[in-house]
């Protein structure tokens, strides 16, 4: 499976707390992991050409896994347009974080992907809410972080297809911090968690659901859909 890490790679260069947590890079460090679980996995950045997201790299892309965070609308709008296309025809898309105001998670949403927020350094708890689902294989009840960035309700998103993760936070918010959903031909998983001032990204559980979620995302054997005018399969007796 071919899997490819974009991130913004802004925060790295600007914030000396968050390029100590990351010193590879956020995109570094999920790819780090991802190699480590099986994947042929590459990065691409922001202020590479093209974004990194050439039509070679989308086109041989399995799943594209995105963190954005300050600098959403310095995409631009054909590269965020190619990558829509690109899911609609079957590439998986694991969106992390703050990726849910990106370019990408919005046109596929149709929705303004709003939320309330609080960075006060509080404990978050992931509930499971669907112990049966692919991307839980391996996690417990729930996963706790000792610190993380609060996101609350109401998050202005469709109705999920699937809700896999519900978070709580210390203070009182409660969060879909796990959703499904699928477009075309493809298939996208919301996953909360990843502030960048917080080492989320070294924590194994939180390591393991984003290993589930791009092989759950991954959709290599879905047969192209055949549209437009059909001659029939069978004889039609006119009468």
């Amino acid at each position: 499976m071919k899997v490819t890490v974009w991130n913004e790679n802004r925060h790295e260069k600007t914030n000396e707390k968050v390029s100590e947590i990351y010193p590879e890079g956020i995109h570094g460090q999920l790819a780090s992991f991802l190699e480590e679980a099986g994947y042929d996995t590459k990065t691409a950045t922001l202020d590479e050409p093209e974004h990194g997201l050439t039509d070679e790299v989308l086109n041989e892309s399995d799943v594209l896994v995105w963190w954005g965070h300050m600098a959403h609308e310095e995409v631009t709008e054909e590269v965020a347009e190619k990558v829509k296309q690109r899911v609609l025809d079957g590439m998986g898309l694991v969106v992390l974080h703050s990726a849910h105001f990106s370019k990408v998670f919005k046109k596929l949403m149709g929705t303004g992907c709003d939320l309330k927020w609080r960075e006060a350094d509080e404990k978050e708890r992931l509930w499971v809410a669907d112990p049966t689902h692919p991307i839980t294989e391996g996690i417990g009840e729930y996963i706790e972080l000792e610190k993380e960035e609060m996101y609350g309700e109401h998050f202005d998103i469709p109705a999920p297809d699937e809700l896999v993760f519900i978070s709580w936070f210390e203070g009182g918010e409660v969060f879909r911090s796990g959703a499904t959903f699928k477009r075309g031909r493809g298939k996208i998983f919301y996953f909360r968690p990843g502030h960048e001032t917080y080492p989320t990204y070294h924590n194994k559980e939180i390591q393991k659901v984003i290993i589930n979620g791009v092989k759950w995302a991954a959709n290599t054997n879905t047969p192209e859909p055949v549209r437009g005018n059909h001659q029939p399969l069978e004889k039609i007796t006119k009468k």
